[in-house]
């Protein structure tokens, strides 16, 4: 049994997992609230008469075009909606400066104020949010002062800050308060020297400082300048031991001890001025300190009396207090601690950094353009949000400038009288534990106004409330008959909650689940729970097994083109239910003949007989879904000639309206003659034609109507033109020829000079040689030269 169970439980697991798709299916619903919980798309059909035998109680739970389609009316499917209202809808003021006097309470900048919201699981309630700065906005400012002896130049400059500042936040507000408090550092070694004369002047020299302390609330808000300045300016420089000031302890008195300080609901700025760094949370280990700050006021006289006791704040605590005060923080620090403080600005919302001057004109410049800066940006927060509740925000800024996400939070460069819209989109997956109303809250931060917003969630069908505990129908009451369903009592099981559920399985119960005393229990489709077979679900939603042991389901019948009964039937125990005018064990077969109607209102135009809305041509040379196209008919090739001449190749008589009446055929291009289908080829007849256009060429191209009744044409993309003459090889043959006769009549005349000179020269040589010449000498004349012989010379 133990092995069965486990069986069971791989199984549910294995299905929820490949079915995924569909999260009804999924949730395994046992009643209506579980299966409205698991989405929002999910209904619960209600009828009694819904399920079919075999199917469990889970499939009540399905998308709501799925349960319609299965047989649901719509009146029986629950499926609650979310809905919103709205309590509180004060318009924004409309304020201008100088106008009648309002008090602070009575200046709206956010609207909406307060709505309720009915959540259902996974349905998203969307609300829109407008903010407006308001003019004459009242402001509170806070000068928190460190007063070791480094910061003596600036209590002077801050003496007279009092009346500048009144003047110049006159032209923001006619409305302005300012205070001031002090701060050096706890009172305990290794921070002071606590020997008593240093306790009572912890200055070197002949400097005359007062006593350190940790924090003193000097002078509450005011409007009086004049005030400020006086107060001020009895104010002395005290000394510490250690370089970082004790100045999270003071602010964190700030933040918390609003009736001492005199805060009131409007724009409430801090203005912290140090030229050193600060202790934080585990630093008053050092002195001995190991109790955490309680986030508490304790001023006594307005002094902090127990800095020796609490340690100094984390910087995540004073996030939170100055947050939930709405308190805005301006760090005016020397250039040597710009670094530290701007990290300490990226982790405080609405805070700001300047640089610290030794002229007081600066300082007031540096406050006001703080506020400015701070002023015209609105960041959204909201307070912590129930188990399963989310919450998103999307933005129109100014420009129409729209941003999601964490950027949908915020708008900048918001200037007095902008209108500025957030859309706000809570979401709840399933229901809190327990189930009761629920209210978050979202301000803009750095302001006292807020938006209240009430949760309530559906968890239940409306039938819920109509169900009968401990009804007969549910097994003699073991169990609350609700929405049409048995909802079990703990420990039974079962449609009816008939059976234990220690008695899931056992042998008696099993051979109620063989069909005809086979084997296979439940058809090897399903469980046998409580000797009655339940039904496994299938990947597909779609799909279902039923029947007494499931040996039915909807999706083994008969297809037909790639469709379950043809598309024209539905799948019941894996027999195709036709529809009207269709049959065929596949319901693929139509009893309608007009779609075997020819245009001479004939059945398959007297030349075949209608099957299954199809004709079946019994005359070979005719096709077509009425057997009206002969596609080897004479006349053929004449008829789509004009059609193909200018699909083709853009020419002929039918060229301008080709388009409109020559598209009833596809057309498909071959390289030549050799590529055009062949009559033994196809398994259609097919008819090869020849046209001639205006310019004498050929072109060729076939004809058939294929087997699904549609008309092709193959078309040779290339023309046969006749040849005509090739005037470059003539022209060049010509010249040629010219060339070839001129060097051959100077060869000719050139062999003739030569054979003529040569016989002229042969002429010449034998006129020589018979030449005879006179030998006579004259006798007048004598040579000149002497010949003399030795006469002892014998010419040897």
């Amino acid at each position: 049994r133990k092995t069965y169970k486990l069986f069971i439980l791989c199984e549910e697991l294995c299905l929820a997992y490949c079915s995924k798709g569909n999260e009804c299916i999924n949730a395994n619903a046992r009643f209506c609230g579980e299966c409205i919980q698991a989405g929002a798309n999910c209904g619960w059909c209600k009828d009694p008469d819904f399920l079919k035998q075999g199917e469990t109680v889970s499939t009540r739970c399905d998308e709501l075009p799925s349960l319609i389609k299965r047989g649901c009316q719509e009146a029986m499917i629950e499926n609650p909606r979310g809905q919103q209202r709205v309590l509180k809808n004060k318009p924004v003021t409309n304020r201008k400066k100088g106008a009648e006097e309002l008090r602070p309470e009575d200046i709206t900048q956010i609207q909406p104020q307060k709505l309720s919201l009915t959540l259902r699981s996974g349905e998203p309630q969307s609300f829109k949010l407008k903010f407006k700065r308001a003019e004459d906005y009242p402001i509170d400012l806070y000068y928190l002062m460190d007063l070791s002896y480094s910061m003596k130049d600036d209590l002077e400059n801050v003496k007279n800050l009092g009346t500048s500042l009144m003047l110049e936040m006159s032209k923001i507000t006619s409305d302005f308060r300012i205070g001031f408090g002090s701060f050096v550092e706890k009172t305990v070694m290794p921070y002071i020297s606590t020997t008593p004369a240093k306790l009572l002047n912890p200055c070197t020299g002949d400097q005359n400082c007062t006593s350190p302390f940790s924090y003193k609330n000097v002078l509450k808000l005011t409007n009086d300048g004049k005030k400020f300045n006086t107060l001020v300016g009895q104010q002395h420089i005290s000394g510490n031991l250690d370089s970082p000031e004790g100045g999270f302890d003071a602010i964190m008195q700030v933040a918390v001890c609003g009736d001492q300080i005199g805060w009131r609901n409007v724009t409430r700025l801090l203005v912290f001025s140090t030229d050193a760094g600060f202790h934080f949370a585990g630093d008053g280990k050092l002195g001995g300190i190991v109790l955490p700050n309680d986030g508490k006021c304790h001023l006594e006289n307005n002094v902090y009396t127990m800095s020796h006791y609490y340690d100094y704040p984390s910087i995540a605590h004073l996030v939170q207090k100055l947050s939930d005060n709405n308190i805005q923080t301006i760090f005016a620090v020397t250039e040597e601690f710009q670094p530290v403080y701007q990290e300490l600005k990226n982790l405080i919302p609405k805070s700001a950094v300047g640089t610290l001057s030794a002229n007081s004109s600066n300082v007031i410049n540096l406050i006001i353009d703080a506020y400015n800066s701070l002023s015209s940006e609105v960041i959204l927060e909201n307070s912590k949000l129930p188990e399963g509740v989310t919450i998103a925000y999307t933005s129109r800024c100014k420009n129409g400038v729209i941003s999601e996400g964490e950027n949908g939070r915020k708008c900048s460069n918001i200037s007095i009288g902008d209108e500025v819209y957030f859309t706000i989109s809570v979401t709840s997956k399933g229901c809190p534990k327990p189930n009761k109303p629920e209210t978050i809250k979202i301000k803009p931060l750095g302001f006292t106004e807020e938006v209240e917003i009430t949760l309530h969630f559906i968890c239940e069908c409306e039938c819920h409330k109509e169900g009968v505990q401990n009804s007969q129908l549910c097994h003699y009451g073991n169990g609350t008959y609700e929405c049409g369903a048995c909802k079990c009592n703990e420990g039974r099981v079962g449609r009816q909650c008939e059976c234990s559920s220690n008695d899931v399985a056992t042998e008696d119960m099993d051979r109620t689940c063989r069909k005809d005393n086979g084997t296979d229990i439940c058809s090897n489709n399903g469980d046998c729970v409580c000797g009655t077979c339940e039904c496994k679900k299938r990947d597909n939603p779609e799909e279902r097994y039923s029947g007494k042991y499931c040996e039915c389901d909807n999706f083994n019948c008969d297809r037909s083109g790639n469709k379950l009964c043809g598309g024209h039937g539905r799948c019941e125990c894996r027999v195709c239910i036709c529809d009207p005018n269709w049959t065929g064990s596949a319901c693929d077969c139509s009893l309608d003949n007009s779609m075997c109607m020819a245009s001479n209102k004939q059945i398959c135009n007297g030349r075949g007989i209608c099957e299954c809305g199809t004709c079946k041509c019994t005359d070979p040379k005719f096709q077509g879904p009425t057997c009206e196209t002969c596609p080897t008919c004479p006349g053929v090739c004449t008829e789509h000639k004009e059609c193909v001449q200018c699909r083709a190749f853009d020419t002929g008589e039918m060229k301008e309206k080709c388009e409109q009446q020559c598209g009833y055929f596809k057309m498909i291009k071959v390289k030549d003659r050799d590529k055009l289908p062949q009559p033994n080829d196809a398994s259609y007849p097919v008819v090869h034609c020849k046209g001639r256009d205006a310019n004498d060429c050929w072109f060729y191209y076939t004809y058939a109507v294929n087997n699904d009744t549609e008309k092709v044409v193959h078309v040779v993309d290339m023309l046969d033109c006749p040849a005509g003459p090739d005037i470059i090889p003539i022209v060049a043959g010509v010249v040629a020829g010219i060339v070839l006769i001129g060097l051959a009549l100077l060869l000719i005349w050139k062999l003739l000079m030569i054979i003529h000179d040569r016989r002229e020269f042969a002429k010449f040589e034998k006129e020589k040689m018979n030449a005879k010449w006179d030998t006579g000498e004259n006798p007048i004349y004598k040579s000149a030269v002497t010949t003399v012989v030795n006469p002892k010379y014998e010419e040897k």
